[in-house]
């Protein structure tokens, strides 16, 4: 599977309960916090939900 690495570029100040839970679930904490995961069905879904407060880049 490929690698994504996903970083947060804006606060979840102000998001609904659920996008800060979608971005915990993610593994992301803190504004300008990235991580790298597997790019599977799952993950991809998650990532667009809060498109908004991330960017996402292949490795």
């Amino acid at each position: 599977m490929a690698k994504i690495k996903i970083r947060q570029v804006k606060s979840r100040i102000g998001s609904t309960m659920r996008q800060k839970r979608t971005l915990q679930a993610l593994g992301l904490r803190k504004t300008n916090g990235s991580v790298e995961v597997e790019a599977t069905p799952q993950i991809l879904g998650m990532v667009e939900k809060v498109r908004h407060l991330i960017e996402v880049t292949e490795l």
